[in-house]
This record gives C-alpha cells, sequence and structure tokens, in this order.
C-alpha cells in the first residue's frame, strides 16, 4: 500500500512506542524518504536502527532536527519545553512541529516560552492510541488504524502545516479531528487520565495491604482487565497528571463524590441505589462502547 502525501526528511524526537510507531506506520504506505530519530540514549536510538524504524540518529536535538521538513517531538510532557528550546536553531519558516502529547494547553504555553509567540507551522496533536509496553521494540505500524487523532490549531496556525500534518495521520490509517486545547483537555482528564489515575491507585492500594500476596495470586480477569493500564510509564503518566492537574483535579473530585455516595449505599445496605447506579453504568457503556 503506498499514499501520494510525501514527507522528505522527517524528525522523530522521542523514538518510543508512538514515535516509533508513526515512523513504522509512514513507511509502510512509502510516505517517507528519511527518518531522523532523535533522544538522549544513543543504544536505544541504535536498537531503533537496526529495526529498520529510522535510518538515521543524533543524540544533539539541534542536528537531528536540521533540514527536517517536519519534527514530530514524541517525548513525556514535561520534556517538551526543554526540546522545543534544544531545536530552536534548526527551525525555519518552512519547518512543521507537531507532538503527540496527551494534554494541549501546556504544550501551546511552553512554546510560547521557547519562541515569545506561537510558531505559525506548529500543530499541537495528540493520537488516542496506545498500549500499556513502552519502547521502540513496543512499535508497530497497525496501532493507529481506525484511531482518532486530535488536532489543536490555534488562530494563527499555517493552513497549509495543519494540512500536512493532517495527511501524514490520514497515512498512518487514523481519522483526524480538530478541537480546542482547552477543550481537549477537559475531554481527556475525564476519558483518559482519570481511568489511568484510578487503575494506578487501585493496585497502589491493594499492593500495600497486609495480604497483598494473596489479593493477587488469586486476582481475576476482571481485575486484570481494569488495572491493565497500571502497567503504562510511570514517568510519562507522572508528566501528564502534572500538565494537566486542573482538569483532572475536577473529574477527581466528581467521581469522589459519586464514590462516597456509593460507599453509603454499600453501608447503608441501599439496594436500589446499587441497582440503579449499576444498570445505569452498564447501558451507558454498552451503547458508547458496544
Amino acid at each position: 500500500m503506498t499514499t501520494q502525501f510525501k514527507i522528505h526528511r522527517l524528525c522523530v524526537i522521542g523514538v518510543g512506542l508512538i514515535g516509533g510507531s508513526v515512523a513504522r506506520a509512514l513507511r509502510a504506505v512509502n510516505a517517507v524518504d528519511h527518518i531522523v530519530g532523535a533522544g538522549r540514549d544513543s543504544a536505544h536510538l541504535e536498537k531503533a536502527k537496526q529495526l529498520g524504524v529510522i535510518d538515521e540518529y543524533n543524540t544533539d536535538l539541534a542536528i537531528a532536527a536540521k533540514d527536517a521538513d517536519l519534527i514530530l517531538i514524541a517525548t513525556p510532557l514535561g520534556a517538551i519545553q526543554a526540546t522545543l528550546q534544544a531545536i530552536k536553531p534548526s527551525v525555519t519558516d518552512k519547518t512543521i512541529i507537531t507532538d503527540v502529547g496527551s494534554a494541549k494547553e501546556c504544550v501551546l504555553e511552553q512554546a510560547k516560552a521557547v519562541f515569545g509567540a506561537l510558531p505559525p507551522r506548529l500543530v499541537p496533536g495528540h493520537p488516542i492510541a496506545g498500549t500499556e509496553k513502552s519502547g521502540v521494540e513496543a512499535s508497530f505500524a497497525e496501532l493507529f488504524q481506525e484511531r482518532r487523532v486530535i488536532l489543536s490549531p490555534q488562530v494563527q496556525t499555517d493552513p497549509a502545516a495543519l494540512a500536512t500534518v493532517r495527511d501524514m495521520w490520514q497515512a498512518c490509517g487514523a481519522s483526524v479531528i480538530e478541537m480546542q486545547a482547552h477543550h481537549h483537555d477537559q475531554v481527556l482528564a475525564a476519558t483518559s487520565h482519570l481511568p489511568h489515575m484510578l487503575a494506578y491507585a487501585l493496585v497502589d492500594t491493594l499492593a500495600r495491604m497486609d495480604d497483598s500476596q494473596e489479593i493477587f495470586e488469586f486476582a481475576a480477569g476482571g481485575f486484570r482487565d481494569f488495572t491493565r493500564i497500571a502497567s503504562s510509564d510511570p514517568a510519562m503518566w507522572h508528566d501528564i497528571f502534572m500538565a494537566n492537574r486542573k482538569e483532572i483535579v475536577k473529574v477527581l473530585r466528581a467521581f469522589n463524590d459519586d464514590l462516597h455516595r456509593l460507599t453509603k449505599a454499600v453501608e447503608n445496605g441501599d439496594s436500589e441505589f446499587l441497582k440503579d447506579t449499576f444498570t445505569r453504568a452498564k447501558k451507558a457503556r454498552d451503547e458508547f462502547c458496544g
């Protein structure tokens, strides 16, 4: 399979699950001529080259980004400002920059801090895709097939840059929608960040119980399904929670209120409350998740 869309020189900063999968996906459809990987760990980058994910690499981000048509920043959110600062000398008025961060307002703030104003060819993005695994070894070309990617262009965003980033994600097999950065952060706090927080918290709570060994030995499929995402990269999710903490606190408080009411219902033996809650939840999930 091939596509008419083509990037001549792509720089991927952070060649892990997401960055590596983008590189693999674009290569699979012949949508890129040359891929430069960048990051701090030369051994990791050498592995990515051996796997055929990238063509070359450099631990100097400015050198890696030089002459790139498109720079994809796939680092943890906490590293984006330093990354932008490092590549700034290599960014021209023709360079397109995009990212994959799970929070968007912080990316805009960091870009303003580095460049003084938002670069017209910066297109904030977020693929709603991933697994609980990490690293370039976990990357695969089909990760974005039939998944959504959210782009958060600003008033000053160059339409041509936006079109290029849209075409890139569509070449990866994704469907692309646009959403304001603030609304994106609200939605993702509820649909992605809260579930990860709950999974981490539940596993940590059980692990600190005196009989934790027995608890985990007898954990059934439901426990494994619910807590699978607690195996996600802790450093990455730490950065997400810190970057979007304002919106996450709102949904945590709402959930905590509901959990308090549920606790009281169990304590009081309120059968109708429990039945109504479970019935509404099942109906909602069946409707929205198939």
